[in-house]
């Protein structure tokens, strides 16, 4: 296996470095990488955008996070903070949420949840010039009790060292508090008093607006439990399937790059022409590497690694630290299956040796040779091995011998037994 992985290595880089088995200078090599370079950086910019091409879960149910949240609030002030959620600040700037849903679905394939647009038009129907007045209003007068509540602080901590000075025998006049102990009760209950003819003042105004009839309306929908039901399982639906469909996009991205650049280097190869093999080799290391470090984030956040995360819960319970035994036993098994496809189809020795030899090329290096020629004129290589069976010279790496017709398959699992 080592030395399996040492010969595909070499290979690799001897690929990667020589134009027709001759090394390339150093400037070359410099140019190709940054070329190179640049090339990957354009793959992952196509792979982001195709990426985004199908809408996302987000895209597709808009409505679901502000719907979760409002269910998991406990405050008393909830619905109020949801109308509120729903009506622009700035009147001069109005706001429609449905028009917003449905324009973020534009250029994206697949569509949105006809429920959440439903939710964004009952919001929009609250989003009007008297609600945000009194949205406005209500904000003002919170402002203002803050105001009040920092002053009745101010005056406390001033009465606080006013008394202090009384104890010392200090004279008022020299006292450095603007509220003296005589006036602090006055002013503090003044100022309580407006604040609790605000806080009535914001509850009147909070009741009055949430028994508008487009309110109404709108509490009624966020709380029926059918529709949200509806909107969860089908947001859970997309956030489970949305990596598949990702990596699916961005293989029909990345497979006609690879197809290309495989059968431009096959092709140059067995032409000749080594500074297109060379480029189109690197443009397949390319296109790979992207789709392979795609496969591995699949696999970490798709459908197969949350497949393995809720079998796991189900049946160990807390033990989840074993997703990552099984990825550590799963992931080297799948790289050893991407090697033996590479190995055994992309680039088996036996069919490339077939086309060769049918063509009149060199075993190794696919340039033209003459039919009589034991070793290549261009690297060297020696083109013939002896039958076992007849002991005449046949071509490396077909299956039978050319005089007799000996299998060499069986005459090699001899010689390894």
């Amino acid at each position: 296996m080592l030395a399996r992985i040492r010969r595909l290595s070499s290979q690799f880089f001897r690929n990667s470095r020589t134009i027709n088995n001759e090394p390339l200078n150093r400037v070359s090599l410099i140019v190709i990488i940054l070329i190179d370079i640049f090339i990957l950086i354009n793959v992952f910019s196509g792979l982001d955008d195709i990426s985004r091409w199908y809408i996302s879960p987000s895209q597709a149910y808009p409505c679901y996070s502000e719907w979760q949240n409002y269910r998991t609030q406990t405050t008393k002030d909830k619905d109020y903070e949801i109308i509120k959620l729903s009506l622009p600040y700035n009147t001069n700037k109005p706001q429609f949420f449905q028009q917003n849903y449905q324009e973020a679905q534009v250029g994206h394939l697949g569509k949105g949840s006809e429920t959440c647009f439903n939710y964004a038009e009952s919001k929009d129907k609250i989003s009007n010039l008297e609600n945000q007045q009194t949205i406005k209003s209500i904000d003002q007068k919170q402002a203002k009790i803050n105001i009040l509540e920092q002053t009745n602080r101010n005056i406390r901590s001033q009465y606080d060292s006013t008394l202090l000075e009384r104890i010392a025998g200090q004279p008022r006049e020299q006292s450095i508090n603007s509220v003296g102990a005589e006036k602090a009760k006055i002013e503090l209950d003044k100022n309580n008093r407006n604040i609790a003819t605000l806080r009535q003042e914001i509850s009147n105004s909070k009741n009055q607006l949430l028994a508008k009839p487009e309110s109404v309306n709108f509490l009624t929908f966020i709380k029926d439990d059918n529709k949200f039901t509806l909107v969860e399982k089908g947001y859970k639906q997309a956030l489970f399937w949305y990596p598949s469909i990702q990596l699916t996009f961005q293989s029909l991205f990345l497979l006609p790059l690879i197809t290309i650049a495989l059968l431009v280097h096959n092709f140059t190869q067995r032409r000749g022409y080594g500074l297109i093999s060379l480029i189109s080799w690197h443009l397949l290391v390319i296109f790979f590497i992207p789709l392979i470090l795609k496969i591995f984030e699949f696999l970490q956040v798709g459908a197969i690694f949350k497949f393995i995360f809720d079998v796991i819960r189900a049946l160990f319970g807390g033990l989840l630290f074993l997703v990552s035994y099984v990825y550590i036993l799963l992931i080297p098994l799948i790289g050893f299956g991407i090697i033996k496809f590479l190995q055994k189809i992309v680039f088996n020795p036996k069919i490339q040796a077939a086309n060769r030899i049918q063509k009149l090329r060199c075993i190794k290096c696919a340039k033209k040779i003459q039919h009589h020629d034991t070793y290549c004129p261009h690297c060297g290589y020696y083109q013939y091995v002896e039958c076992p069976n007849c002991h005449s010279l046949t071509y490396k790496h077909l299956p039978h011998c050319k005089e007799c017709g000996y299998s060499q398959d069986s005459s090699n699992a001899q010689m390894q037994q």
